[in-house]
């Protein structure tokens, strides 16, 4: 699992991006609890919701383009910047009467995020390639993941009640600007993606482009509705998990410890994925985790106390995870690098419009069938999720790139960037001229015989970086 970490831009990225994670989820529980309490309005509270989300629906698409002609170690420390000043100016908003201003300044940080998000998950295969270093990677930030969730939020809590929110936020400025630092230490990839300008015309045809890679290539287009479905139902019951802790629980003070749990579930998903992703075909994992995520919202959900809710807690956070991380790392693998920017934005624009859905949808549905109903209609929407990734993500061709990844790492030397390793591709893809890589083309069961190719919420809080 610690394998990536040999390699030092991986390093700095990794370092990077657990600092400010550490600070951005100081303020997941302390930005809308500081509001709640001075305002006692669940209306200005869930409006901290909204602020998360619609840049994501607005700006997404463009993101892409964006992340794909500049240069994303710059633009990863820019938005970083950026970021940091938009928390920054939460200072000014947490007066009474004037949270206005601690709304938008957390768009500006959702819409630094929005842009951060896919020159994140872009630079990484720059970085360590797509072979078993992907992998390692991988688990290394979902294990990062359920570390800071067992302790970024309930330290949050902890910190807002014994030194107020200022220094919060003051914290997490100074967490997005390491951030930033960090990533201006990572070596140049000359295989990166050359800055040049735009005009509406050019972004225009990036877009077309970008759509173009996706309608062909089988195994992303298939799992864009496998993913939107999945988050809309864990979305549903992410909304309703505080009536939950109230009503079935006996109290308020069990949440923390149901959010502790998701976290432990994390850990525990870290091992399974990197033994698993560079073996296991996608299809049956993603459908495996997805089987599992279902029946584990269905028995956290129905139960009424908390000897059975905290197991299922667990679980839910291990496959939840796990089923984020399987399609992500397989979209890191099958796009080529040219356009894993627009792709992982048109991904990362389609899981906010299914969360916003899910989050809205998932009180109503509550309300008129109960908590039982809304874990019936969540854990069946999964298993539907479950059923289409079996039936649409084509085979893929792991035993090649797994070669070629240990190879190539042979061929470095320790600690050196990844060279532009080629990507894989199902062995029914057709290549889009002067987008897609070449891939590699094998049997299902037979040995690689192609070339490289050329040129709940279990997601992440308010802020949160990827």
């Amino acid at each position: 699992m610690f394998q990536a970490l040999r390699i030092r831009d991986f390093r700095l990225l990794w370092a990077g991006g657990m600092v400010s994670s550490i600070g951005s989820w100081l303020l997941v529980i302390a930005v809308p609890a500081h509001v709640f309490l001075a305002t006692g309005s669940l209306r200005a509270t869930g409006l901290t919701l909204a602020a998360e989300y619609l840049p994501a629906l607005a700006l997404g698409p463009l993101a892409g383009v964006v992340t794909d002609r500049l240069d994303r170690r710059r633009l990863m420390a820019g938005t970083n910047v950026f970021r940091a000043g938009a928390v920054a100016v939460m200072l000014l908003g947490i007066a009474p009467g004037r949270y206005w201003v601690l709304y938008l300044a957390l768009l500006a940080d959702s819409a630094g995020g929005t842009l951060y998000g896919p020159a994140q998950q872009a630079r990484t295969p720059q970085i360590v390639g797509t072979g078993t270093l992907l992998s390692s990677a991988s688990a290394l930030n979902t294990a990062t993941s359920g570390a800071v969730r067992l302790i970024g939020g309930p330290l949050g809590g902890v910190l807002l009640a014994l030194s107020g929110i200022k220094w919060l936020i003051c914290a997490d400025v100074l967490s997005y600007l390491v951030s930033a630092a960090a990533s201006l230490m990572t070596s140049r990839t000359c295989s990166g993606p050359a800055a040049r300008r735009a005009t509406l015309a050019d972004v225009a045809s990036d877009l077309a482009e970008g759509a173009r890679v996706l309608a062909r290539q089988p195994a992303a287009r298939a799992l864009l509705p496998v993913t939107a479905a999945f988050l809309a139902a864990n979305a549903s019951l992410s909304a309703v998990l505080i009536p939950f802790g109230m009503r079935r629980l006996g109290g308020g003070e069990h949440i923390g410890l149901l959010l502790s749990c998701l976290g432990m579930g994390f850990l525990l998903a870290a091992p399974a994925l990197r033994a698993l992703l560079d073996r296991a075909q996608p299809r049956y994992l993603l459908a495996a985790t997805l089987t599992g995520s279902a029946a584990g919202y269905f028995a956290l959900f129905t139960s009424t106390s908390l000897g059975t809710a905290l197991p299922a807690a667990v679980a839910v956070g291990m496959f939840g995870s796990m089923s984020e991380a399987v399609p992500l790392t397989t979209l890191q693998r099958v796009i080529p690098g040219t356009a894993l920017g627009r792709i992982s934005a048109a991904f990362l624009t389609a899981e906010a419009a299914a969360t916003l859905a899910g989050a809205t949808a998932g009180p109503f549905v509550a309300q008129a069938a109960h908590l039982a109903g809304i874990a019936a209609a969540a854990s069946l929407l999964t298993l539907g999720a479950a059923v289409l990734a079996l039936a649409a993500v084509p085979h893929l061709c792991l035993h090649a790139v797994v070669a070629e990844g240990r190879a190539a790492n042979r061929a470095r030397p320790a600690g050196q960037p990844q060279p532009a390793e080629p990507g894989w591709a199902a062995s029914v893809t057709p290549d889009v001229a002067g987008v897609t890589a070449v891939g590699h083309r094998c049997a299902p069961d037979g040995p690689a015989t192609g070339r490289p190719g050329g040129a709940l919420d279990v997601g992440d809080g308010p802020g949160a970086q990827a």
